[in-house]
């Protein structure tokens, strides 16, 4: 078993409020993350029929033995309404521990019935850093946002992106050293899904259409998401692809990056960028079998970019209240690939996959310095490569993404 940094979110949420959720895709290791918190927490999961049943009929006799987890509760969202009725009757910090393999917050009447009650976390895959247990492996980023960065301390390591990126973050998944066993175990995975997972979410009449539908979703991973276009392609009216992009989102195998704007309201009729939870996956599903396939591809880029997704959603998932991901873009097409949002601070990265950089590659950043009205909000820019640390320009540097996805 490996240790998960996570802990530290879900201890310091258990001393907080009553409902602590963990949310995450299925085999992301939620069961194995609550179970290591020891004896002392009753434990059900209701991927046990007799568990399921009884959650279904007697639910408040399941709840009554505190503190207790609760495993998979996305199978039965009515009993959420017995939890919310335990937390009324008798408030105390830490008696329900909840986990669920869809974001339980984009399922209206969940979040209806724990509002003020719960407090929500997400679990990703395992990033590479984690993944070898690395202690302060995320402190790189955190330095970003330090006035006294220093581009010399930025450190510099042998990455195998491709590599990565055919691995995923998925336990199991990463076990696997073959990349055609691997193969194998993910196209087992989306069969699960879509066989049992999807099913509990929604009632969808072709699984066919929906299996399309994603591995479109893949192929267009690190882009603006056009769902017009996605309909289009697979065939499908424009609320039935809409619907379907809407369960991936709930079942926590994709997600929406939001553009960044100095008016929220601007930014969220704005089309997001569409990114999915696990590399691996996404990889498998767009028929990517070797590290040759992506990098004789013409959107090699965007697979470095969902590569390296996997560490700052990471990064993001250890303080969900403070920081936040977001992209830009412009009219005239000038764009960064990433924002990162600290406490209101940011700082720009731009992602390339060659060993050089030229003035040139900085030109999104400026475009972007020059648009904010607060432009002391801006801290640092950065272009991530394949090369070595070194400055551009005032407050914007290229150094090298090989410790994200690095070999050991």
């Amino acid at each position: 078993m490996r240790a998960r940094w996570h802990v530290r979110n879900l201890d310091a949420a258990l001393r907080v409020l009553p409902v602590t959720v963990v949310t995450g895709a299925r085999q992301t290791g939620k069961t194995t993350l609550v179970k290591s918190l020891g004896p002392a927490r009753a434990y059900f999961t209701l991927d046990d029929i007799g568990v399921l049943d009884q959650a279904e009929r007697h639910p408040d006799a399941l709840l009554s033995n505190r503190p207790v987890t609760l495993d998979e509760v996305q199978r039965t969202p009515a009993l959420l309404l017995a939890v919310k009725r335990a937390v009324d009757e008798r408030r105390r910090a830490g008696d329900f521990l909840l986990t669920g393999s869809a974001n339980l917050l984009l399922m209206a009447r969940v979040a209806d019935s724990l509002a003020g009650r719960a407090i929500y976390l997400e679990l990703p895959p395992f990033c590479p850093a984690e993944w070898y247990g690395r202690k302060n492996a995320l402190l790189p980023l955190d330095r970003l946002f330090a006035p006294d960065f220093d581009f010399r301390e930025w450190p510099v390591e042998v990455g195998d992106w491709p590599a990565w990126l055919l691995r995923g973050g998925f336990p199991p998944a990463l076990a696997i050293m073959a990349d055609s066993d691997r193969a194998i175990w993910f196209a087992a995975y989306v069969q699960t899904y879509l066989e049992r997972d999807l099913r509990q979410l929604s009632t969808v009449s072709s699984l066919p259409d929906f299996q399309r539908v994603m591995a479109l979703a893949a192929h267009r991973t690190g882009r603006l998401l056009n769902q017009a276009a996605v309909a289009r392609d697979a065939a499908l009216t424009h609320p039935t692809t809409h619907r379907y992009l809407n369960l991936l989102e709930t079942g926590c195998l994709v997600t929406r990056i939001h553009p960044f704007a100095t008016n929220p309201n601007i930014a969220l009729v704005k089309s997001p960028k569409l990114l999915w939870t696990d590399c691996g996956l996404a990889a498998s599903l767009a028929g990517i079998k070797n590290s040759q396939d992506v990098l004789h591809r013409p959107d090699s880029g965007f697979w470095l970019e969902q590569t390296l997704y996997q560490t700052l959603q990471t990064w993001r998932a250890m303080d969900p209240l403070d920081r936040k991901i977001h992209f830009w873009r412009d009219r005239p097409g000038h764009e960064v690939d990433f924002i990162l949002e600290q406490k209101g601070k940011l700082v720009a990265l731009e992602i390339k996959s060659g060993s050089t950089v030229t003035d040139s590659d900085a030109a999104g950043i400026r475009a972007f310095r020059d648009s904010l009205k607060n432009k002391s909000s801006l801290v640092r820019s950065v272009v991530l490569y394949a090369g070595q640390s070194r400055p551009i320009d005032t407050d914007i540097f290229a150094l090298p993404w090989g410790w994200m996805v690095a070999v050991r």
